[in-house]
């Protein structure tokens, strides 16, 4: 790579998109969980931690054994599994978190996604897609002559309710300051059909903006969501505009969650059910700790008509704009805000 400051560019030429689908297609053979299907779930987390490491950076592997903890079930289905509560006597799974060789002491930028899959699904686009892509950034960021403040994780039993999410924000926090957190989550699956795009129920009226942009555009699933609250709104922003000068047409919305981060920001979710969708992922135990975080997704099941099916299939992805959604995330962990770094 030149010399400098890269460019989503630079990163777009240096991503491959038969790559991304490799890994896919790895990670997606047989459903993941920990419970479930412990031995398909040992695979893939070889498989991560090795590619990881060829890549040059330290992979740690963090167990946890968690007791009687609220979150869902993963039995498989289109509903979302937020909507799903359950209560979980006991919990062991394990989280992997990768730093650059020599490690900064510094705040952190993380980038995370999920590795499990609910029951009965493979989970090309849930989360397959989202694991590929921190993969490939993990890879675009080794080539940089040094490479930045970046912390890299793979959470486990997301399906079980932000399980390993949750588990790692609190390990986190006590060891390093992290600054910064982008969660992909099902980045995968895009439609240029009219149509293909839904709204949650009372959508329209809580984010008109957006619901118009999506209406006016014909309902085509056809762009990446970045959901922020106002802590990201600068990183959300970059996000975008690295998106929108990738060569390949990946349009980009902006979502704002008008909640606080922290506690006030959990107990309104908990209040008002349809802020439970902007939270459904890995970055809401780190916006529950008031760290600046942000979901890029393409939307999952209002988009994705195989959204926790057996027919999660990699076939069904777009490996073209899953490759512009990581030269775009490589981007934005390197210009993030300059306050998060140290100086």
């Amino acid at each position: 790579m030149t010399p400098g400051t890269p460019t989503v560019r630079d990163f777009e030429a240096l991503v491959e998109p038969l790559r991304l689908r490799r890994d896919v297609e790895f990670l997606a053979a047989k459903p993941r969980s920990r419970r479930r299907t412990p031995d398909a779930m040992e695979r893939a987390e070889s498989y991560v931690g090795e590619e990881l490491t060829s890549a040059g950076w330290q992979v740690e592997r963090q167990p946890f054994d968690l007791g009687w903890k609220w979150g869902s079930t993963d039995r498989h289905g289109h509903r979302a599994l937020a909507l799903k509560p359950r209560l979980h006597r006991r919990l062991r799974g394990t989280n992997l978190i990768a730093s650059p060789a020599g490690a900064h002491t510094c705040s952190t930028v993380l980038i995370g996604a999920h590795l499990d899959s609910v029951s009965g699904s493979p989970g090309a686009d849930d989360n397959a897609s989202g694991v590929a892509v921190v993969l490939e950034t993990a890879r675009l960021l080794s080539r940089l002559e040094v490479v930045p403040p970046v912390t890299l994780a793979i959470f486990d039993m997301e399906e079980l309710g932000l399980i390993g999410a949750r588990h790692a924000a609190r390990e986190l926090s006590r060891s390093r300051r992290v600054a910064g957190m982008i969660c992909l989550e099902s980045v995968g699956y895009y439609k240029d059909v009219r149509g293909s795009q839904k709204l949650p129920a009372g959508f329209s009226a809580a984010f008109p903006r957006v619901s118009a942009a999506v209406k006016t555009d014909g309902l085509r699933g056809n762009f990446a969501l970045v959901v922020h609250r106002r802590s990201s709104t600068a990183a959300a922003r970059s996000w975008q505009r690295a998106a929108a000068a990738t060569s390949v047409s990946l349009p980009s919305l902006l979502l704002r969650d008008p909640r606080p981060d922290g506690l006030l920001g959990m107990l309104i979710g908990l209040a008002v059910p349809p802020a439970q969708h902007l939270g459904r992922s890995d970055h809401a135990p780190f916006w529950n700790r008031r760290v600046p975080a942000l979901m890029v997704t393409d939307t999952a099941n209002f988009r994705n008509p195989h959204y926790h099916q057996p027919t999660d299939l990699p076939d069904t992805l777009d490996f073209q704009r899953l490759a512009a959604v990581a030269a775009a995330t490589a981007a934005t962990a390197i210009s993030w805000p300059t306050e998060c770094y140290c100086q």
